[in-house]
């Protein structure tokens, strides 16, 4: 007696990137918020004062206006540094949108997240548009960060971890589904 086999596959990844692509957009907006929320108050309770310790003297909130990168490096060339915040964020969200797993969704929304709020102090914040320096208030000692930096390491970290495991953006492969053997028809 023969049997036929049916295969179905499992639903085309492709339906779940407009929700991994939405995970990317809401974390990178809670992020952007909760990023300019806490500048705004190191602006405002930070300012003339001593640094406050948090953890010792290993970490403290002191404010500072930082317009180069990490480090403060690249301080005279602000200009660049908004150009290539900016190319991020257009990169970042032209692929999210093909997004179909959970894991780089989380890390593409923490880069898109700190890069946008990067670029907003970039643009908006003294002294002009395209120069404008970013806040800082989080003291680790060799270092001053924000909460844009911490998103922006852990999202890449995420990224490289991501990577280097071969986890493709696309999500798990689909793997066909086999149906329970059913008796062939017989003439």
């Amino acid at each position: 007696m023969a049997t036929v086999q049916s295969e179905s596959t499992v639903p085309a990844p492709g339906r779940r990137a407009p929700r991994q692509f939405a995970v990317v957009l809401a974390l990178a907006a809670v992020l952007v918020l909760v990023d300019q929320l806490t500048k705004w108050w190191a602006e405002s309770k930070l300012t003339g004062r001593a640094p406050i310790q948090v953890v010792g003297e290993l970490i403290q909130l002191r404010l500072t206006y930082n317009p180069g990168a990490a480090f403060s490096i690249g301080t005279e060339y602000t200009w660049v540094l908004t150009l290539f915040a900016a190319a991020t964020v257009a990169v970042i969200t032209f692929v999210a949108r093909r997004v179909r797993s959970r894991a780089w969704a989380v890390g593409l929304g923490l880069v898109l997240g700190g890069a946008t709020t990067h670029l907003l102090d970039r643009l908006l914040r003294e002294p002009g548009f395209a120069r404008g320096h970013v806040v800082d208030f989080i003291d680790y000692g060799p270092f001053v960060g924000n909460v844009a930096d911490i998103a922006l390491v852990l999202g890449v970290a995420l990224t490289m971890v991501l990577s280097l495991r071969d986890i493709p953006m696309s999500g798990p492969a689909a793997e066909p589904a086999t149906a329970p053997e059913q008796p062939a028809a017989t003439p």
